[in-house]
């Protein structure tokens, strides 16, 4: 009769030739997508792999576009800040609050 024991070997050396079967057919199906990538030109881009990069920086601030006479400024973008959400509530324009675009 079989044994516990011998048949946890059993497994052990399957799951070994599992993964180095798997690594032969892997490196073949790899070698065969390469071949017909460089025959029809794809890149990794083309199939999702590689985003394209936003051209922002994270972290980076946008430039002020607007200023007001305080020297406060908003770059446009995102919420407004309070000062200029109390003065369009106010009934003035960004053009009335002496805002300019920079």
């Amino acid at each position: 009769m079989t044994t516990y024991k011998e048949i946890k070997t059993r497994i052990a050396k399957l799951e070994q030739e599992t993964e180095a079967l798997r690594k032969a057919e892997m490196a073949a199906v790899i070698t065969e997508i390469k071949a017909k990538m460089a025959e029809y030109g794809i890149t990794s881009k083309d199939l999702g792999v590689i985003k394209s990069k936003s051209k922002k920086q994270p972290g980076a601030t946008s430039p002020a576009r607007y200023r007001n006479k305080e020297g406060q400024t908003w770059s446009g973008r995102g919420r407004k800040p309070k000062w200029v959400a109390e003065a369009l509530a106010t009934g003035k324009t960004l053009e009335d609050m002496g805002f300019f675009i920079g």
